[in-house]
C-alpha cells in the first residue's frame, strides 16, 4: 500500500476515494419559474430512519445548487444499472439534461420513471463541505423497484452489482 502525508496531491486523493464503491444518483428539484435542474452525485447516504434523513454532498460550484438551496425541495433518484447514460447527460454541461429520459411529477419534483429508487425531500440542513456543501434532506415520500439492479461506481468506471458495465 502506497502511504501519502499532507498536503496530498489532489488527484491521489481522488484515486484514493474512488476505491469506494458508491451506487449513482441523479438530484432533481425545480426552480421558481418552473424548469427543472439537477445534477448527478455519487457523495450519497442515508443519515437516519426518525426522522427519516439522507444527504448528498454538491460541488459548491454545482448549477443546479442554488436552486435547490432556494426552494428547499429537491428528489434523490438512485439509478438503476440501465441508465449510464442517465448519469453521463446529467453530468455533462450545456446539454439538456432532462431530454431522451421518462420522467414523473412528484408534487412538482421531476423523478426518473425508472429510477432504482427515489426520494421527495425538504432541506432539513446545509452545511459547509470545503469545496462542497453538505446538504440532508428530510424524506416526504419513497418509491423502490428491488426487481432493478443498482448502478455503481467504482475506480472511476461504472460497475454492476454482478459483473463490470
Amino acid at each position: 500500500m502506497d502511504l501519502a502525508s499532507p498536503p496530498f496531491d489532489p488527484r491521489a486523493l481522488r484515486d484514493a476515494f474512488g476505491c469506494f464503491a458508491t451506487g449513482v444518483t441523479i438530484v432533481t428539484g425545480r426552480a421558481a419559474d418552473g424548469s427543472r435542474v439537477g445534477l448527478t452525485a455519487n457523495s450519497f447516504t442515508s443519515v437516519s430512519l426518525d426522522p427519516p434523513l439522507l444527504l448528498f454532498c454538491p460541488a459548491n460550484n454545482a448549477s443546479a445548487l442554488p436552486v435547490l438551496r432556494e426552494t428547499g425541495r429537491f428528489a434523490v433518484n438512485v439509478l438503476s444499472a440501465d441508465s449510464r447514460h442517465v448519469s453521463d447527460r446529467f453530468a455533462s454541461k450545456g446539454v439538456d439534461r432532462f431530454a431522451e429520459t421518462e420522467w414523473e411529477e412528484w408534487d412538482g419534483l421531476p423523478v426518473l420513471a425508472d429510477a432504482k429508487a427515489a426520494f421527495a425531500c425538504t432541506l432539513h440542513a446545509d452545511h459547509d463541505g470545503g469545496d462542497h456543501r453538505i446538504i440532508v434532506g428530510r424524506i416526504e415520500r419513497i418509491g423502490f423497484a428491488p426487481e432493478r439492479e443498482s448502478l455503481l461506481y467504482l475506480n472511476g468506471r461504472y460497475r454492476r452489482v454482478h459483473d463490470d458495465a
